[in-house]
């Protein structure tokens, strides 16, 4: 029953990411419309009116001011994790192939799977790195049946340029994946949204205003071009504002897992949308994630108890969040945003 409940929450995901990458890759297509920067903005500043305003209006040692006065310089660095990961999956397709970005987005899980062994102190069992391996396989058989539907055929202008932004992005999401899970487990979820809202909508708002004013005014604004942007900015907002309940339960490594699968939705939506080829080597590919997302989740990870002795200063807030990591079930989110103009 658990374990059902995790693969519907990440599956609940995968749909929002996958709206995001349908309504990007259909702006670009279709009305020759890429504005990446302005599309993150657009997701930041939704969360920062929404979860910043709620921070707020609190008070007391949670309040606005002091999450800021205590940690400011932190939650910039997530922030600009944040809007880095996202820019440079988008922009590695400029320069590589689809191909290798789907296979080195994988990158990310390894990375996130380190830094939750040593930051959040997460054990794993042999049945953890199979279904990691299981899930792997099922992107590679993806990748193929991409390969023989020829879905291959832009190929990258500077492969290793594009090669290593992706790898750069899978590592910052693995980053802020680790960050938000310690974040929502021993402070706050509307303390994670609305200080990534703040720092996202200041630092997206800066590069969008150096990097892609000529592309904004280029665009010809009608109803259609303004009802993809919102329907991309209400999936953005979803899958961010979604992302922390699911890490709750779960874990980030759980949740990166379950949202392999939003290539391949993407792909259904892309049958009708793009005439994109069938191949049955599709369903296979979803099959094997789903295999190895539920081998994932079936067992627990352990979390190490700390060895060195708990230091005057601390609060026992650390030793709280390992207590907390205990339920690690839904295969954790990472490469949220990754994912998000993923044909």
């Amino acid at each position: 029953e658990h374990i059902l409940k995790t693969i519907i929450l990440g599956q609940m995901l995968s749909l929002f990411i996958c709206g995001t990458a349908v309504t990007s890759q259909y702006l670009a297509e279709q009305y020759q419309v890429n504005t990446p920067m302005f599309q993150s903005f657009i997701n930041y500043s939704l969360l920062l009116l929404v979860y910043t305003t709620m921070l707020a209006f609190r008070t007391g040692s949670d309040s606005l001011w002091q999450i800021l006065k205590q940690r400011w310089w932190k939650y910039l660095f997530l922030g600009l994790a944040d809007v880095e990961a996202n820019y440079m999956i988008v922009k590695a397709y400029q320069y590589t192939t689809l191909t290798s970005v789907q296979l080195l987005d994988c990158f990310g899980i390894p990375v996130l799977m380190a830094l939750s062994w040593f930051i959040l102190r997460a054990r794993y069992r042999l049945i953890h790195f199979l279904a990691v391996a299981v899930c792997l396989l099922g992107v590679g058989t993806m990748v193929g049946a991409d390969i023989l539907a020829g879905r291959q055929e832009s190929e990258g202008s500077d492969v290793v340029i594009g090669d290593v932004l992706v790898l750069l992005g899978a590592s910052l999401y693995a980053i802020s994946n680790v960050s938000e899970e310690y974040i929502v487990k021993n402070l706050s979820r509307v303390e994670f949204l609305g200080m990534v809202g703040l720092f996202g909508t200041i630092i997206s708002g800066l590069q969008l205003a150096i990097v892609e004013h000529r592309e904004l005014m280029r665009i010809q604004w009608n109803w259609k071009i303004a009802l993809l942007f919102a329907v991309f900015a209400l999936c953005m907002f979803g899958l961010y504002s979604f992302m922390p309940v699911v890490i709750k339960v779960t874990s980030a490594t759980s949740v990166n897992l379950g949202i392999l699968t939003a290539d391949l939705y993407s792909l259904f939506f892309g049958l009708f949308l793009f005439f994109y080829k069938f191949s049955g080597l599709y369903i296979l590919s979803f099959v094997i994630i789903m295999v190895g997302f539920i081998l994932y989740c079936s067992t627990p990870t352990r979390t190490a108890e700390p060895t060195a002795l708990p230091q005057p200063g601390s609060t026992g807030l650390d030793n709280a969040a390992l207590k907390l990591e205990e339920n690690d079930s839904i295969c954790h989110a990472a490469l949220v945003l990754m994912h998000w103009i993923d044909f």
